[in-house]
């Protein structure tokens, strides 16, 4: 092997100072007195001094003086005996350059330092790498710590490394807070053993990065929902340093697809259990889905009929001609809008029998309100069109006699008054009240009076010619309107007719009852020109043949002011009663036929004295209504209601009571304070107490009255409605009030045994009522069969004679006490 001398010949000047001379370092010494001793020419070079002229010169003599300024604490430093090394810029402008120097002491054998060694050494283009490290990772610290989602470094353990401000914002904890914790401390329990799952997955190198939905406990207990993505990042020896996590709050998200999971579910389980069928299709008339009741109407399963063309599947055709009629969907869609029902329409079953519809088609919208399908609803009007007829019938007439009632009667008058004017002719209406009817209702029972009333309708009719019409307004009430007489003797003629007739006896239950009638008469144009003016006047002529001795009629002149002053008698009376103390509250009791017992009470107002009715409610009420006095009545009456509601509680048992409203009373202002004065100072709880409304209350009150029932729902109170299905017949007014017992008219269950129509329309409220999930309560039960037939309907609470009359609130309490020591509630 050559020898490396040969190689590489030693220099001239040696190989130290050769390397010294040639090195990128820049190197010097400098003694004691800070004159340089030597410098390589590299460094002369940078610190910009003569070569020649420094060696053995002071720094401060042929350096700048700043940058002497500068380099002279380390040169007194080193020669004090301690290391300095310091970086520094050089130059200026597009020359400056960074370089590290070395100040190092030069210790003599003595120990003393006889010098210092200056190495100084190019960091330029470190320097310049270090800025744009220290730029990127300050750019990275902005993007993490101000990044729009949730960002985190997390150890492999879980604990927190490293997190943002938006994780802090989302979880509601410091930073802090956060650092000195886990992930697993905030994680959901339901929701750790999924996540930690994917972690060990990701630790084994089993998946490179995880997602997942998860859910966060926040700091102040409520739930975040999150979108999470985690990566691993590993050493150079691919052991886990951390795990870089993204977290997206998604709560918002969440809530909205629970109700909208929930909207569709309640959407699919309406669809399900709604008596209609409803069939939809896309924008191309494909269907995309019927409910049970489309596919038992049309012979379609849903699995078949999905995906077949809508024409396929529904066919409607004309009942006379048979003729195809076109499918209403096309119109909604095409047009855009809603298409009425059409009436008049059977649909043909796939197995090709018919059935008469209704229907109706809408287009279904995407957010965007683009058409994105169409929505056919139908219904089978079979029994409904029956139905229909049955209740417009009764809408206008009296469902015991059958005779056109007062609104039918109103309608008619004004048609006789528009005639007669039109013809200059006259016309009569006749007041008709039977006398003492009473007294035969009350000693012989509804039944009785019912039948009485039948057969009285029959012998009016019969006295009166076709073109006449005779209506019953309520009670024992008849009134016979002549549209067309030449005279007053003509009216008389009628009268007395109708007096001959309905003299002979009326056989009722085995007896011949003896019947006598009081007859008021007022004529067109003589003594009215209106409706309102002929049927008021006519009652007060029937008020006066009253006062004259009964079974007789009179006819109305302006004279009569009798009925006037009885009122005024009734409410100077009534005046000295409320002083007096002498109204009272009995109560009817209702009966749960399931449980066998009184579940509650109805308090009815009555005015007595030493047990006998000084006048009937069916005198009294009318003039206090219209005197205001059913105001301080009412309020009177409220309050003791509660007053002994709250007794019964608290001695007995708890029993809910109701109180009749009157419209004046519920329109009143104070109404709802009123109330709720009573049952604060009762102490009552309020569910124990109902308020019965009648229809006309609730459809005429406007908005007033619909705020009112909601604040009264708010304070627990139940509210029912009266005389149900014999008002307006509308039931769109069950879905705006909140409503809560239905109460069956007597007129229905009167006829539930003997009349199917009545039967089939109770059994529908009471169906209607249970689907809407509201109590249903019948009134007016008075045998046995009645209420057979209502359990049977699934009527569950019902009242009447059968159970029970009205009584004192001592007798009702006696009742109560008898029942709560083991006597059972039995019909009466």
């Amino acid at each position: 092997m050559r020898d490396p001398a040969d190689i590489y010949p030693e220099p001239e000047e040696g190989w130290p100072a050769y390397v010294l001379a040639r090195a990128p370092a820049l190197a010097a010494y400098v003694d004691a007195t800070l004159r340089y001793q030597y410098a390589n020419a590299r460094y002369f070079e940078w610190m910009g001094v003569d070569a020649v002229s420094a060696v053995g010169a002071r720094l401060s003599d042929v350096m700048a003086p700043d940058l002497y300024t500068d380099i002279e604490p380390w040169l007194i430093a080193a020669l004090g005996g301690e290391q300095v090394v310091s970086d520094r810029e050089l130059g200026s402008g597009d020359n400056i350059r960074y370089a590290q120097a070395t100040f190092n002491p030069d210790f003599a054998p003595d120990g003393t330092v006889r010098g210092v060694i200056i190495a100084v050494a190019d960091i330029t283009e470190r320097r310049h790498l270090e800025m744009r490290l220290l730029e990127s990772e300050k750019r990275f610290s902005q993007a993490f710590q101000y990044a729009a989602i949730g960002m985190a470094l997390v150890r492999p353990d879980g604990r927190w490394l490293q997190v943002n401000s938006a994780v802090c914002d989302m979880l509601g904890y410091s930073t802090d807070e956060l650092l000195s914790s886990a992930f697993q401390d905030i994680t959901h329990p339901d929701d750790l053993a999924a996540d930690l799952a994917q972690v060990k997955k990701l630790l084994d190198g089993e998946i490179p990065s995880f997602h997942m939905e998860k859910r966060y406990i926040h700091r102040d207990g409520h739930v975040v929902h999150s979108l999470l993505s985690v990566s691993l990042v590993r050493d150079e020896n691919h052991q886990p340093l951390y795990f870089v996590s993204q977290l997206q709050d998604i709560t918002a998200r969440k809530a909205f697809e629970d109700a909208l999971f929930r909207e569709r579910e309640l959407a699919e389980v309406t669809l399900k259990s709604i008596g209609d069928a409803v069939i939809t299709t896309d924008p191309h008339m494909i269907v995309t889905s019927l409910n049970p009741i489309a596919e038992a109407m049309t012979g379609w399963p849903s699995h078949e009929a999905v995906g077949r063309p809508m024409d396929e599947i529904f066919h409607l055709r004309d009942p006379l001609t048979r003729q195809p009629i076109p499918n209403p969907l096309l119109a909604a869609v095409a047009k855009n809008a809603i298409v009425g029902l059409t009436t008049d329409a059977i649909l043909v079953h796939r197995n090709g029998f018919d059935s008469p519809i209704e229907d109706s088609a809408a287009p279904i919208h995407d957010h965007a309100g683009n058409v994105v399908g169409g929505v056919v609803v139908f219904h089978d009007v079979s029994e409904t069109r029956a139905l229909a007829l049955k209740m417009a019938h009764l809408a206008h007439h009296d469902t015991l006699t059958g005779l056109p009632n007062r609104a039918l009667l109103q309608s008619r008058i004004e048609l006789a008054v528009t005639v007669a004017r039109r013809r200059v002719q006259r016309a009569a209406v006749l007041f008709v009240d039977i006398d003492h009817f009473k007294q035969i209702n009350d000693s012989l029972g509804h039944a009785a009076g019912d039948a009485m009333l039948q057969e009285v309708a029959r012998r009016i009719r019969m006295s009166v010619r076709g073109e006449d019409t005779v209506s019953r307004l309520g009670g024992d009430e008849f009134v016979v309107l002549l549209p067309h007489i030449e005279s007053q003797r003509d009216a008389s003629a009628v009268a007395e007719k109708v007096l001959e007739v309905c003299s002979q006896a009326v056989a009722v239950e085995g007896s011949e009852l003896a019947i006598s009638f009081s007859i008021g008469i007022s004529l067109f144009p003589d003594d009215a020109s209106d409706a309102e003016s002929l049927l008021r006047n006519a009652d007060t002529a029937m008020y006066e043949a009253k006062m004259q001795g009964r079974n007789g009629f009179r006819f109305f002149n302006a004279a009569m002011n009798e009925r006037n002053a009885a009122r005024v008698r009734i409410e100077v009376d009534l005046r000295k009663a409320l002083a007096r103390n002498e109204l009272c509250l009995h109560y009817q009791p209702k009966i749960d036929i399931r449980l066998g017992s009184i579940v509650g009470a109805e308090a009815l107002l009555r005015w007595q004295v030493d047990g006998v009715d000084i006048y009937t409610p069916e005198q009294f009420i009318p003039v206090a209504e219209d005197c205001g006095l059913i105001i301080p009545i009412g309020e009177w009456a409220l309050r003791e209601a509660c007053r002994q509601t709250e007794a019964w509680a608290r001695t007995y048992r708890p029993i809910s009571v109701s109180v009749n409203v009157s419209p004046l009373q519920f329109q009143q202002t104070r109404f709802y304070e009123t109330l709720r004065d009573a049952l604060e100072e009762s102490g009552l709880p309020p569910t124990l107490l109902e308020l019965e409304l009648t229809e006309r209350m609730v459809m005429e009150g406007g908005d007033h009255i619909a705020h009112l029932l909601r604040r009264i729902k708010e304070l627990g109170v139940v509210l029912s409605l009266d005389d149900f299905g014999t008002g307006y017949c509308s039931l769109s007014y069950l879905k705006q009030f909140p409503i809560d017992t239905l109460k069956i008219d007597r007129a229905f269950i009167r006829d539930i045994a003997l009349d199917p129509d009545s039967a089939a329309i109770t059994s529908a409220i009471i169906a209607m009522a249970q689907s809407l999930n509201k109590q249903v309560l019948a009134e007016g039960v008075e045998t046995m069969e009645q209420a057979t037939l209502l359990g049977e309907a699934g009527c569950p609470q019902m009242q009447g004679f059968l159970f029970g009359k009205a009584v004192s609130a001592k007798d009702f309490e006696a009742r109560i006490a008898a029942i709560d020591t083991g006597n059972p509630v039995a019909p009466t």
